[in-house]
């Protein structure tokens, strides 16, 4: 019955293959954000380059002006030399007028501008690369939980192999006892083992499902759906060996995306300081303004020759003192250069060590599954003996059921082996930055 249920639910999941895990593990939310940072990194290029672009204005749009009441003194000449002084009230008035303007400011030279364009697009190149560490990252961990599904999935027909090894251990202790060549307790041991088979087919069953929800969420699906891992094939073939560590080393130096991305934050850092030490130099720009205006609307428009100015010029602008600013600058940029440099150089090194480590875990793996796989041989040949014994009287149930477990053991130890053979594989891929060969630049 319990076999029938799992049967049934395998049927009912969505199969979905290790090809199919990479890919969708590139894109799962934490790659996406990554991806986001590089859409807003050349945004950021976009502005910088807009500085040393033309910056055109137009306005227009009618003016009002009141005055209020206010005194005066009138000075009134009677004759050429005698004045008649009045202080007299105006009235409050309005006025208005109609103006448009037409404004274009150009740079001419400015070192910083440039170089905060040239940042910006090293800018990008790194987080560029920053997103293809994380989308390794990301496809790692989904190819990671893809293999422990499976994983559940080997195992649990393990577990239901060995129940019905326990069934037919059942079967023939009933038929001994009937026979009169076995006691009762032989009978009453068998169906105690396969009851606790069965309990760990049930608990197996728990854990089949934590793993497909721990796949399904990581690759942004719903969280309800049961997938099934399709079979990639590795039980049945030998695993292949472990490159050359001095390979391995070589093509994390030349591949590595997070080393390339540490490259260009120092050459960000660079950049920067080359930034603040433009404020050494003069920055020359152009600037030019055409105004029309007149004080009534009919004119403004049937009248354009007149009411026109035009001013226009070339400005030099050179800070020849800040109070030290820019030196304070320059010295804070040179700071972050070597804390950009010191980074790039312990991250090289801890990227060597963990190449380092995922080769030895692979090789160490590689040698363990070679072990399992003999331990299996093993196994089943001391399980069939001690079958053969049980049917002709000479062994116990006790003997029978310490081979199956023998036998379970060394199967699912062995499962566990090879999982762990590619699940190493794969990260020594990530470790030299080969998980996917066509990001490497």
């Amino acid at each position: 019955m319990n076999a029938l249920l799992v049967i049934t639910a395998l049927l009912a999941a969505t199969p979905i293959t290790l090809e199919e895990t990479r890919t969708q593990g590139r894109k799962n939310t934490q790659a996406l954000q990554a991806e986001l940072d590089v859409t807003v990194a050349r945004e950021d290029q976009r502005s910088a380059r807009s500085n040393l672009l033309p910056q055109v204005q137009l306005s227009a749009g009618p003016n009002l002006s009141y005055q209020g009441r206010r005194r005066q003194v009138v000075t009134i000449p009677v004759t050429e030399t005698e004045v008649l002084t009045r202080e007299v009230v105006s009235s409050a008035n309005t006025s208005d007028s109609y103006g448009a303007s037409l404004g274009l400011s150009q740079v001419i030279y400015n070192r910083g501008l440039w170089k905060q364009l040239e940042q910006a697009g090293v800018n990008v190149d790194a987080v560029r690369n920053q997103s293809i560490e994380e989308a390794d990252t990301s496809e790692l961990e989904a190819i990671r939980r893809f293999f422990t599904l499976f994983l559940s999935q080997a195992t649990l027909d393990v577990l239901q192999a060995t129940a019905k090894r326990s069934e037919e251990q059942l079967e023939r202790a009933r038929a001994l006892f009937h026979a009169g060549r076995v006691g009762k307790t032989e009978e009453i041991s068998a169906e105690v083992n396969l009851g606790n088979d069965r309990i760990n087919v049930v608990q197996r069953q728990s854990q089949l499902v934590a793993d497909q929800v721990q796949l399904a969420v990581w690759l942004a699906r719903p969280g309800t759906e049961a997938l099934q891992a399709v079979d990639p094939g590795i039980l049945q073939q030998e695993p292949a060996p472990a490159p050359a560590l001095d390979d391995a080393l070589k093509q994390a130096r030349e591949h590595r995306a997070l080393l390339r991305a540490l490259q260009q934050r120092v050459r960000v850092a660079e950049l920067q300081r080359a930034i603040v030490r433009g404020d050494y130099l003069p920055r020359v720009g152009l600037q030019a303004q055409y105004a029309h205006g007149n004080q009534d609307l009919g004119p403004f428009f049937s009248e354009p020759g007149f009411g026109n100015t035009f001013n226009g010029g070339v400005t030099l602008t050179w800070d020849l003192f800040n109070g030290f600013n820019t030196d304070a600058q320059s010295a804070r940029a040179q700071a972050n250069i070597r804390r950009a440099e010191l980074t790039f150089a312990q991250t090289a090194r801890e990227l060597e060590a963990e190449v380092r480590r995922a080769h030895q875990a692979l090789d160490g793996q590689i040698a363990s599954a070679k072990l399992a796989t003999t331990n299996r041989a093993a196994a089943t040949q001391g399980l069939m003996l001690a079958e053969e014994r049980f049917r002709a009287g000479a062994g116990s149930t006790l003997e029978v059921r310490d081979a199956q477990l023998k036998l379970t053991q060394a199967e699912l130890v062995l499962l566990q082996s090879r999982i762990d053979v590619e699940i190493a594989r794969y990260a020594l891929y990530r470790a030299t930055g080969t998980l996917n060969p066509g990001d490497s630049q």
